[in-house]
């Protein structure tokens, strides 16, 4: 099933929730909408769902007009953050409701409910708790049952709103590699809203990078991290260091110090230095693009944070490899391995 949207617009009040999105998504994807409260990926969701109604604008599934259907009839699967699980109900019933209310021209018989029911318990592999109730189960497997239950209806598309936003960070980390099994198996066109950048690198096939009701970037995990368009998506996505710069004539400038740096195509004027930290390779002193003192060092595992000054007055964090053995008050270069300058930012 591929979903198309064409100049979506939606508002709340003088609020611009979604202002002109185009957005194709391809048939059995696993798409990622990726961006911070309020920029418009929720509602973007509940739209093509059903839930909710643009201003102006065309949504289609496979090429027919979804906005002349109703939620019912677009036959999409949702999935909520806060799993919305019948708390009265049997594991098995919550699964088993989606079909038990279908209309009776297309309803299941019982034993092609349970059957249906049982597959939906095995895929995400839970059958072992079929009779217990939501108060029964972890967090991670509540959210593995409305999964399932989304699922009993076979629907040609399948949402899921922040489905991870309630877990702990450890079962969310489990529950993203299941997420990217499980839809290997049932190849569903999939949608998944997140504000978590490391989950939507991780989990999707694209990434829709999205503020103030405008799509910033598409792209594969991959290039939104490695080659970010905007000065929002480098700052959004993966830990940056920001510096603000003058571009003069090529030239760089921190302060008064001149950079050792190419800003080829750049206008003339205030502009911003965009780093990754573990791309800021630290150098002996007198080497480098920069130069500062070590005021404070972490250990983060195989790195360590360490927190520098620099001479120009502006203060940032590397993550260098344990093996550099930095302390505070060491006097260091700083070279970036890669780095984006965007104009005017």
């Amino acid at each position: 099933m591929t979903i198309e949207v064409r100049n979506l617009v939606k508002k709340f009040g003088s609020f611009a929730a979604l202002d002109g999105v185009d957005l194709k998504v391809n048939d059995g994807e696993l798409l990622a909408l990726l961006g911070p409260s309020g920029s418009g990926k929720t509602t973007l969701l509940r739209i093509i769902a059903g839930l909710d109604w643009p201003d102006a604008g065309e949504v289609s599934f496979n090429g027919e007009d979804a906005l002349a259907q109703g939620a019912r009839e677009r036959h999409v699967g949702f999935v909520f953050q806060h799993y919305a699980l019948f708390r009265h109900m049997s594991v098995f019933e919550n699964v088993a409701f989606g079909l038990r209310v279908q209309p009776r021209a297309v309803r299941k018989d019982e034993v092609a409910i349970r059957a249906r029911v049982k597959e939906l318990l095995d895929l995400v592999q839970l059958d072992w708790l079929a009779d217990r109730y939501p108060s029964q189960l972890s967090g991670g497997q509540r959210q593995r049952i409305a999964l399932a239950r989304a699922l009993a209806i076979e629907p040609r598309i399948l949402l899921l709103d922040e489905p991870f936003g309630a877990l702990d960070a450890k079962v969310r980390k489990e529950l993203r590699k299941w997420l990217r099994s499980l839809h290997h198996e049932i190849n569903v066109t999939s949608i998944f809203v997140t504000h978590d950048q490391e989950e939507a690198l991780e989990v999707a096939n694209r990434v829709v990078v999205m503020d103030k009701g405008r799509i910033e970037q598409i792209g594969s995990p991959a290039d939104v991290y490695d080659n970010p368009a905007t000065a929002f998506v480098h700052g959004f996505i993966g830990e940056s260091i920001v510096l603000p710069v003058e571009i003069d004539n090529g030239a760089v400038r921190l302060g008064d110090r001149l950079l050792n740096l190419m800003a080829d195509g750049i206008a003339p004027g205030t502009s911003k230095l965009f780093v990754r930290r573990h791309d800021m390779l630290v150098r002996p002193s007198g080497s480098g693009a920069f130069e500062g003192a070590v005021q404070h060092v972490r250990n983060f595992g195989p790195v360590q944070r360490a927190e520098v000054a620099l001479w120009g007055g502006e203060t940032i964090e590397i993550d260098a490899p344990r093996d550099k053995e930095l302390r505070a008050g060491d006097t260091i270069g700083l070279e970036p391995r890669r780095y984006r300058i965007f104009a005017g930012a």
